[in-house]
Order: structure tokens, then C-alpha cells, then sequence
């Protein structure tokens, strides 16, 4: 409290005329921007904003960083299996080069004299309040600081904010939360990644939740690859009455041609029952970010980390609130809220009374203060209401137009429909035909309506026609062939719910469940796999599937149980939850971690027979030395260590010519020593055809040169 009521004090100071100032750190610029502007520090120095008794700086991403193992010591620059496990005693944390600019300038604004408080306003979350204290920290500031939690970017809503500042302490345990996932993260990365790479002499990514994820594309492929098709029949009855009857799945298809041959026979089926039953489906819940992932990649195409970045940057813009959620509800304190921004949008986009349940309150299913943690669901603003969306980029329109739909939806009656079973008898065995008539469109009206082009497709459900007579006759029976399919295909969509979900069915009753990952990091799970070769993405534009790569089965199939189990990531986020919650010390957590990498380390053996699968690609041969060169994550290497022969795929020297080394270059490359290229660029734009040639330096390592059409 008494950080708390050091700000308080401070603010109350520079009321009085005092000559103190605030210092308030955001995560980005273009936040800290939205808070200048508010706070009135509108004087732009380097690397920060001042004015009003304000000074506005920001953080570029992690500014500070842990040391790698080096730091250390100085032996662990090479990685060996006999210095493993690598546990670090006393953690050292490094500002990384690219960022030691943007550092400096907060130090110096930490340390300058007439700042008396700091107010902590990076991303109101997890990774947000590690950001922030990490930079704290290694600055070395002692001045008290309290926290700034936003759910909007609203001004009215920064406003409120800042006039409600929070105490430091209450987030003591967020920290302590982010602090034991970054080291354990870390620890596992370290540690894994070294012992599976000496074990089979190749570079290795291992990670806590990456290897998890990884690992359920791959078993779900293999599952897909053992599958065996069962063959089935159906007879299909054509009744007078107007609908269509069938039978069961029958295996053998002679017993399903005998039925067939009896129903032509007899061309006339019994009515034995008909069931009319109402039914309703309840209104979807408001988003969260992976449901909202989920949908735009299901129904646009869109990446998990494309989605993130584009209801990220509509928050910033104040268009919707807090993205990074993993709440679908409200609370109580902003039900009046809801309400008021749902007439507003409702008038926005024209939708009548009609469409929408009349009942008050109708936001009451929206509400559930037990699952609201640090940020509620993901809303439009009202600010929305008042801005050029047509000059919003076309992703972040789709994705603000379904987070509309979705708030709408959510507000909305039941859908409610009547759904008849007419079940028929002839030759001895049942047909049966299914029907459903809509009573009321409820909440499928706005989805209609607000997203008519994106799902640009209308489904009819199709009502059975009144039966009046007990028996009608047959117009037509035919025999119907079909084969049981096999598990789909991982799509982004499927396997952010399969993170989210996984353990769900091994936890005991009761445990909160909360997947692998968390909603802000499942996306950049996903794209690190695919960055690092071990997953790719096939298929059209709208619709691509996941697949696990030669590469990242052979990682799997080498990965120990206990690296690659979704239950144990699992169990430890949920046991990072509990530190949030202060309802487990951080130590117990980390000594688990300890445990586990030790046992790791001190049992794990290379698997017979593994050294074939997880063999390198050779593409060529080293023109230094002679030995094989094979591809890598980073570029194609000599397998000779003591050579120094590499072309890194990200080579500077087919930058400067506005190309890329790829593979087929590298492969002609190595196979002829040159390879020529069409439309090089020059220095002042200018395009021209070339031929490449490749050599070696004295000391083994590659050197290009040009040679021009019509001589050197």
C-alpha cells in the first residue's frame, strides 16, 4: 500500500505547484502515445513524452532478458552433455543489443530526480508485469510504483484509470507467476534442447509447450495414416408422403441388397410413430481470444498470430477492449455497460427488437464474476461507433465485424426450431427420416444478418411433410454406398482447441483446466513450430491444415513422455494459476522443475535405431573439404565440425541483390559451383542478369562473386 499512496501523494504534490514528476511506462509507443494524450504530456523528447508533471516513455518488448548459459560460464558456450543439467542459482538477466538505446532512456528517467512515483503501464496481464519489473529491476530504481489495469484504450476509459491507479502488491503474484514460466521455460529449452542435440549430433528445439503441441499433430497423423475405411450400406426409401427414409448402417452388402430387393417387393411402408419435439440452442458466449482465433481462421482463413495481431491493433486503435483474455463473460459491474452498448449497436447496424430478446435483463447470461480473472470478454467499444471503419485494413474489418456479431449474438434469443422423426417399417426393418422446421431465428437473425458475407452461405433446414396415413407407398428404393472417415486433419482452428482442451479428460474432477499455453501465447506457439520446420501449413487460402514435417516427427519420436505430454504442460499451467492466486509458493514450483530436468538429464539414453530417422538432409558437398553439407534450420552446414564451410538461407550478400538463398540455389550452388539469376536489382534500382559463383575463403568459410552477361 505504501507505493500506492506514494503516487497518490505524488499527483497530489504536482496539484500544489510542487516541482515533481510521474513517470508512467508503457509496453509499445503507440500506447504510450494514447496515454500522453490523455495525461496531457504532449512535448515529444528521444524515447519519451513530458508535460503536465508527466513523463511517457514505453518498453520495446522485452527490453531485459535472461542471460544465457554463457554468462554463466564461460565452458557452456559449448554444448556438452557432461555440464548438464544447467540450473541456475542466482538468475542474471541481459539488455539485449537492439534495445539497450530504449533501456537507457527509461534508467535515466528512473533515476531522474524530480520523479518521485512510477506508474506501471504495460499490458494489463502477465507477460505485461514481467516486462515491466524486469526493467524495474535491472535499472536498479527503488522509487515506488503502482499499476495501471485497462480492459479499453477508450480515453474515458484511461481517464478512469489513471484516476484509480492500483496498488503494486496486489500483482506481486501475477509477477511471480510470469517470473516461474519464463525460467522454467528456459530451463526446459536450455537444458532439452542440449541433451537431445549432443545425443544425436543436430541441432534440436525443445520447448515446454512447443514439443507438447507438436507432439499431438503428430499422433493425430499417425492415426489418420492407421486408420482402415469400413464399408457400409444404406437402403433409401422414396415415400409418396414426400420425404426420404433409410436404414441403419449395414456392414455386409449382400444383407443390404437382399433388404433392398424385399422393399421392391413389397413397395409399400408402415408409418410406426411419428416424434415432434421442440428444441433450442442457446446463444454462443461472448469471446474469448481463442474461440475468437478459432472462428477467424474457420470461417476467413486466418492465422491464430494474424488474428492476434489484428484485434490487437483494433484495441489500440479503441475499438474493442483487452484482447488477450481467456474470459467469454462480464461481471456484474459492467452488465449496465453491455446493455447500453447493445441498443447502441443495434441502431449501428439497424437490427430490429425482433432479433433480439426482449426479456430484462438480457444480458444476464453474459455475466459470471467466478470466470472473469484479470480481463472480461472481448467487446466493440463505443468509440467504434464513431469511426471510419472503411479505412480499417480489410483483416481487422472482418475480425471487429465478428466480434460485433458475437456481442450481439450473445444478448439474443434461442434459436428455436421442431424436429420431427418419422420412423417407417418394410421388409421387417426400420427407416427413419429427420426433420426441422424453424420457430424462431433467435440469435441465427444477427448472425445472418452481420455476417452474411463471411459466411456467405445460407443453410435451409428442410421440414417433413404431415403424414396423414398410416401406410404410403414406395416411389423408389435404392441401395446407398458409404465408408466410415478417418480423424480430420489438424486446421489452426481444431488445434487451438485441442490446446486448450488437452488433459481435460485426465484431470480429476473439480481441477481447473487450462490446456497448454495460455491464450496470449498459443498463436506464437504455432508459428515457432512452423518457423523451425517442424510443422507446415497445406492447402488453399481459406482453409489450411497443420501437418508435422519429416523433421518434427522424428523430434517426437525421440522426445521422452514426459516432454512430450500435453497432461504435464497442462498440470503446469494450472499450477501457474495457483501462483497468480497466491495459493502456491513459487519455490515449490521451481524445485519441481529442477526435479524433473535432473531426471531428464540423468536417464535419458539415445533410442536404438534413431540415428537413421533423425538423419540430416545432404544436398551437396562441401567445396572446402568434401564432406556431405546438410540443411538445418539456419542454412546448410558441413557435417565436418572442424570446417567452417556454411550458406546461411538469410545470406546478406543475395539480400544486396534482392534475392533469397534458397534451397534449389544452394542445391545448384553446390552442385556446379554457380547458379544464375534473372532481374538482380542494383543499389539505384536498377535491374540486371547475373551469374553467382561460389568459392571459399583460407579458412574454409564462403565467399560469392558476380560474373556479368558479356564478360566480368
Amino acid at each position: 500500500m505504501a507505493a500506492f499512496a506514494a503516487v497518490h501523494i505524488a499527483i497530489r504534490n504536482r496539484l500544489e505547484g510542487t516541482l515533481i514528476s510521474i513517470l508512467v511506462v508503457a509496453e509499445k509507443p503507440s500506447v504510450a502515445m494514447s496515454y500522453a494524450k490523455v495525461l496531457g504530456a504532449t512535448s515529444r523528447k528521444d524515447g519519451y513524452l513530458e508535460g503536465n508533471g508527466y513523463l511517457v516513455s514505453w518498453c520495446v518488448g522485452h527490453l531485459v532478458e535472461l542471460a544465457p548459459p554463457n554468462v554463466y560460464y564461460a565452458k557452456y558456450v559449448k554444448w556438452s552433455i557432461a555440464d548438464l543439467p544447467i540450473l541456475p542459482q542466482k538468475w542474471q538477466y541481459l539488455v539485449s543489443a537492439s534495445t539497450k538505446k530504449q533501456f537507457g532512456i527509461l534508467q535515466k528517467l528512473m533515476h531522474r530526480p524530480d520523479v518521485e512515483s512510477i506508474v506501471n503501464s504495460c499490458d494489463s496481464g502477465r507477460e505485461g508485469e514481467l516486462i515491466f519489473r524486469l526493467v524495474y529491476q535491472q535499472a536498479g530504481c527503488k522509487k515506488p510504483f503502482s499499476r495501471l489495469w485497462l480492459s479499453s484504450m477508450e480515453e474515458n476509459a484511461i481517464r478512469e484509470g489513471f484516476a484509480h491507479l492500483k496498488p503494486s502488491t496486489e500483482y506481486d503474484a501475477l509477477y511471480n507467476a510470469a517470473l516461474c514460466r519464463e525460467r522454467a521455460d528456459w530451463m526446459v529449452g536450455i537444458n532439452a534442447s542440449r541433451l537431445f542435440s549432443c545425443l544425436y549430433n543436430q541441432p534440436l528445439a525443445v520447448g515446454r509447450v512447443m514439443t507438447p503441441v507438436l507432439a499431438m499433430t503428430v499422433v493425430r497423423e499417425a492415426a489418420i495414416a492407421a486408420f482402415v475405411p469400413e464399408k457400409f450400406y444404406t437402403v433409401d426409401l422414396e415415400l409418396t408422403s414426400g420425404c426420404t427414409a433409410s436404414s441403419r448402417r449395414i456392414p455386409e452388402k449382400s444383407v443390404a441388397k437382399n433388404l433392398l430387393e424385399a422393399c421392391r417387393k413389397e413397395m409399400v411402408a408402415t408409418i410406426q410413430r411419428i416424434t415432434r419435439k421442440e428444441k433450442s440452442e442457446n446463444p454462443p458466449p461472448l469471446y474469448d481470444l481463442t474461440t475468437l482465433q478459432r472462428d477467424a481462421n474457420r470461417l476467413l482463413g486466418y492465422s491464430a498470430q494474424q488474428t492476434l495481431d489484428y484485434v490487437q491493433s483494433l484495441y489500440e486503435k479503441k475499438l474493442t477492449t483487452y484482447p488477450r483474455t481467456d474470459s467469454c463473460y462480464i461481471t456484474d459491474d459492467d452488465e449496465e455497460m453491455l446493455e447500453e452498448l447493445t441498443e447502441e449497436l443495434e441502431v449501428f447496424l439497424d437490427i430490429t427488437p425482433e432479433d433480439v430478446d426482449e426479456a430484462v435483463p438480457r444480458t444476464r447470461r453474459t455475466v459470471n464474476r467466478e470466470k472473469v480473472t484479470d480481463h472480461h470478454a472481448i467487446l466493440p467499444t463505443r468509440s467504434m461507433l464513431h469511426a471510419d471503419l472503411e479505412a480499417l485494413p480489410k483483416g481487422e474489418q472482418n475480425v471487429l465485424k465478428l466480434i460485433i456479431a458475437r456481442t450481439l449474438m450473445a444478448v439474443s434469443k434461442p434459436f428455436r426450431y421442431l424436429e420431427t422423426l418419422l420412423t417407417t417399417e418394410c421388409a421387417g426393418e426400420e427407416f427413419s427420416a429427420k426433420g426441422k422446421e424453424v420457430l424462431e431465428e433467435g440469435w441465427k437473425a444477427v448472425e445472418r444478418k452481420v455476417l452474411a458475407d463471411i459466411l456467405n452461405r445460407k443453410q435451409e433446414l428442410t421440414a417433413l411433410p404431415n403424414a396423414a396415413e398410416n401406410e404410403c407407398s414406395i416411389l423408389n428404393a435404392e441401395l446407398k454406398e458409404g465408408q466410415t472417415s478417418p480423424p480430420k486433419h489438424f486446421t489452426e482452428d481444431t488445434l487451438l482447441h485441442a490446446m486448450e482442451t488437452a488433459s481435460a479428460d485426465s484431470m480429476p474432477e473439480g481441477v481447473e483446466r487450462q490446456g497448454i499455453g495460455t491464450p496470449a501465447t498459443r498463436a506464437a506457439t504455432i508459428e515457432k513450430l512452423v518457423q523451425k520446420g517442424f510443422l507446415e501449413r497445406k492447402g488453399n487460402k481459406k482453409t489450411k491444415v497443420l501437418l508435422p514435417t519429416d523433421k518434427g516427427k522424428a523430434l517426437i519420436t525421440v522426445m521422452p513422455e514426459e516432454i512430450q505430454s500435453p497432461e504435464m504442460t497442462a498440470d503446469w499451467e494450472t499450477k501457474l494459476l495457483r501462483i497468480e492466486r497466491s495459493e502456491m509458493e513459487p519455490s515449490e514450483f521451481m524445485t519441481e522443475i529442477n526435479t524433473m530436468i535432473t531426471e531428464l538429464v540423468k536417464n535419458t539414453e539415445m533410442k536404438k535405431g534413431a540415428n537413421a530417422l533423425m538423419k540430416s538432409k545432404i544436398i551437396g558437398v562441401c567445396p572446402n573439404c568434401g564432406k556431405p553439407v546438410v540443411e538445418r534450420e539456419k542454412g546448410w552446414f558441413c557435417e565436418n565440425r572442424e570446417c567452417r564451410f556454411v550458406l546461411w538461407k538469410d545470406n546478406a550478400f543475395f539480400k544486396r541483390l534482392g534475392k533469397r538463398l534458397d534451397a534449389h540455389v544452394a542445391d545448384k550452388l553446390l552442385r556446379d559451383g554457380r547458379v544464375r539469376l534473372k532481374d538482380c536489382k542494383s543499389a539505384k534500382g536498377k535491374t540486371y542478369n547475373a551469374t553467382v559463383l561460389l568459392g571459399t575463403e583460407p579458412d574454409g568459410r564462403s565467399k560469392f562473386s558476380l560474373e556479368f552477361e558479356g564478360g566480368c
